[in-house]
């Protein structure tokens, strides 16, 4: 029995199965007990996200793992095991710090992560699932992460869309905490977009969208205006930054609406950042003096020399969780030499208590005192090298010349 990581994700299963692997939030404490009792010391951890699915256990066989997996989600063997992955020791350890650092992610170096293999731990602690390994592997992993995002770039550049948005903003102004900020559109990457410019502390954000009542949801979370697309000439020239994304097929800010705006703002600097295809904003207002337009194409070359960064800095990465996961296992085996030793030393008092206890009976019963202890002597050193002559002639018999040099070096036969 082992260290064990069994899972699928993004890479190897369908969204329709991650779906039918996944783990409510509802269910994950009594999944999490249920998966610990296949385990020899009961401890188990459940990772659980859009992306993936991860089981990670101590004292388990691989097969167990995956039979429980079946069992609780009534999956068929033979749709489950193509696009199962399972690691086992150091390979598992490793596994777990990637995927934690973000090297295992969809977008490689996100962040995200990291805070949902905590929150795992954090309901495995609270289901009871956890003990002295399970606990130093995560605690462990953690460390790990941090200092991937400490001596590396990994994270330093962006990778999506929305955060190279935000990014480009706050290299043309020198403070995002000053800026307006008017957003056109109400989907995944304006929330996105609204998310990364909140965590930057804009000013305030307005949100323009066709339907009004999408937008107001969306503006509750973010203490944001909301607005219609009618409405946006009113707002425009208050806005210091411009992002759009809909899915409209002709522009919504033409030339003459953005000039307008401009002459308002006293020829103040204005950013537009266009993310739609087809386009939101005219490529004319490019030409305006104060106007200083991108589109989706400028985003997505910044992108990929930020993914190119990332890459380089990912090998750097990939360096320090072998490294460390390598440090992990030499402290699981130092633990197992410990209860080796312990094992060792009892075996050989109980050995001693045992004999000793016979040759006092035989003094008590009038013994001779010198045979006695030459009986205890020569009985003691016996049944001590039982056990090591058998292996030694063992291995002598079968040619095995790697053990009989252990062996020697065990036993001490080889100091000089």
């Amino acid at each position: 029995m082992s260290l064990v990581a069994i899972g699928i994700n993004h890479k190897t299963a369908t969204v329709d199965l991650r779906e039918k692997v996944a783990f409510s939030p509802d269910r994950i404490h009594d999944a999490m007990k249920s998966l610990a009792s296949r385990t020899r010391t009961g401890e188990a951890v459940i990772v659980s996200t859009c992306n993936r699915t991860e089981l990670y256990c101590n004292n388990a066989e691989k097969h167990d793992i995956i039979e429980w997996l079946e069992e609780y989600h009534q999956l068929n063997h033979d749709d489950l095991m193509p696009c199962i992955y399972a690691y086992e020791e150091q390979v598992a350890v490793k596994h777990l710090m990637r995927v934690a650092s973000g090297l295992d992610s969809l977008v490689l170096g996100e962040p995200q992560i990291l805070g949902q293999v905590k929150q795992a731990f954090v309901k495995a602690k609270e289901a009871g699932t956890t003990a002295a390994t399970i606990d130093r592997l995560f605690q462990n992993t953690f460390s790990v992460a941090k200092k991937v995002r400490t001596d590396t770039e990994i994270g330093a550049a962006a990778v999506s869309v929305a955060f190279a948005a935000v990014s480009m903003a706050k290299h043309i102004f020198s403070t995002l905490s000053t800026t307006k900020v008017l957003l056109i559109g109400a989907g995944e990457t304006i929330e996105l977009v609204a998310k990364h410019l909140k965590d930057n502390g804009v000013a305030s954000i307005v949100v323009a969208n066709r339907t009004i009542e999408r937008a107001q949801a969306m503006c509750e979370e973010f203490n944001a205006t909301a607005i219609t697309l009618q409405q946006i000439p009113d707002f425009l020239a208050k806005a210091d930054i411009v992002i759009s994304s809909t899915a409209s097929p002709l522009p919504i800010l033409g030339k003459g609406m953005v000039e307008k705006a401009l002459k308002q703002r006293r020829h103040q600097p204005m950013l537009l950042v266009d993310i739609a295809v087809p386009r939101d904003i005219e490529a004319e207002v490019g030409e305006l003096d104060d106007a200083f337009l991108y589109t989706v194409d400028d985003l997505h070359s910044i992108i990929e020399q930020n993914m190119a960064s990332r890459k380089e800095a990912a090998e750097q990465a990939e360096l320090i969780t072998e490294d460390q996961s390598h440090l992990f296992m030499e402290w699981i085996r130092s633990l197992e030499s410990v209860d080796s030793i312990r094992e060792y030393r009892s075996q050989s008092l109980a050995i001693k208590d045992e004999l000793v206890e016979r040759a006092l009976n035989k003094l008590s019963q009038g013994g001779d005192s010198e045979q006695v202890i030459i009986e205890l002597a020569n009985r003691l050193t016996n049944r001590l090298i039982h056990s090591p002559t058998q292996s030694l002639t063992s291995a002598s018999r079968q040619g095995d010349l790697n053990t009989v040099g252990l062996l020697r070096t065990v036993l001490g036969l080889d100091k000089n």
